[in-house]
């Protein structure tokens, strides 16, 4: 399995740099437009683009060559809008998740950096999300809640219609599964059922029955669902530490050995290199500037309802071989 890295805040030096926050956005964007133009099995299709065109330049002598050119052309025609569409989807959602918490730092007056995006061409994602630091030392109670808890809805608000377009765009007539197998959180096993009633596997998806829409939509609630785990300095964490002050240490002790008898009882160790990156983090939320400021009854009933997001949005399962 691979996993989304997690929107992390990290002490940043007050001059924000432009050169490789742009770069690593233009790679991402080359990136997630290869994985989708490939239908998510780059690492495939790197054999076969080569085998293809030894065939085509073979076959030239033997046929019409405007033929074979107008049919090359048209199948990548088809590819690259598939990966167009996939990569403003799925960077929609990454980029409304960063500027959440980028918008936020502006409006408290906190130093933040530029969003890193990280281009990873070789996974049927093409990205392991983005990280964007933030002196969030600085904050008070009330704003390192803003600054967690504002990411993650922004862009769960943004992945939830391009979900809904990915749905509608399920064939009527489900062909049979074949490649990965995508295991659907519960928010959309419960958004298949309600919308295709007739689709018969709402808890499964593979490879061949995936369209741009939908992989989007699924890797944006995976990445709101990691990044909302009550954990050191991911957003939950922001949040768990804001409702809860120190004792939201013993949530995240308890949930990282919950972490570890998931992954050694399902042998899903995939998740492992997510794990050591959160346990190198800590467990343990550092205090902020003034954990004595009080949050208000509405930013209460948001925190504990975005902590139950991870239970809706994070597929245990991951991803499986067929």
């Amino acid at each position: 399995m691979s996993s989304v890295a997690p929107v992390a805040e990290t002490s940043v030096p007050p001059q924000r740099h432009l050169v490789l926050p742009l770069l690593l956005f233009l790679l991402t964007c080359l990136s997630t437009f290869w994985v989708g133009s490939v239908a998510w099995r780059p690492i495939g299709h790197l054999g076969l683009l080569y085998h293809g065109v030894l065939s085509f330049v073979a076959n030239l002598p033997q046929g019409s060559p405007w033929t074979a050119m107008q049919e090359a052309l048209a199948v990548a025609d088809m590819a690259c809008r598939q990966g167009l569409l996939y990569m403003a989807a799925v960077l929609g959602i990454l980029l409304s998740h960063e500027m959440g918490h980028f918008v936020m730092a502006s409006r408290h007056r906190i130093p933040a950096s530029l969003p890193y995006f990280i281009p990873v061409p070789i996974l049927p994602f093409g990205t392991l999300g983005a990280v964007i630091g933030m002196e969030g030392f600085r904050a008070n109670r009330r704003e390192l809640f803003d600054l967690g808890v504002a990411g993650p809805l922004a862009g769960l608000i943004v992945a939830l219609p391009i979900t809904w377009f990915g749905i509608r765009m399920l064939p009527t007539t489900p062909m049979a599964g074949s490649g990965l197998c995508f295991h659907n959180p519960l928010l959309l096993q419960s958004m298949i059922a309600w919308l295709r009633p007739d689709y018969p596997t709402p808890n499964v998806m593979y490879l061949n029955q995936l369209n741009p829409f939908l992989m989007a939509g699924w890797m944006g609630m995976l990445v709101t669902g990691l990044n909302l785990l009550p954990i050191s300095q991911l957003d939950g964490g922001h949040v768990a530490h804001a409702l809860l002050g120190d004792h939201a240490k013993f949530l995240a002790r308890g949930l990282l050995l919950a972490g570890i008898a998931m992954i050694l009882v399902t042998e899903q160790y995939g998740w492992t290199v997510m794990l050591i990156l959160v346990t190198l983090l800590g467990a343990d939320h550092p205090p902020t500037a003034d954990d004595r400021c009080r949050l208000g009854l509405w930013r209460q009933v948001i925190g504990w309802a975005s902590l139950l997001l991870p239970i809706l949005c994070f597929p245990s399962m991951g991803i499986t071989p067929t």
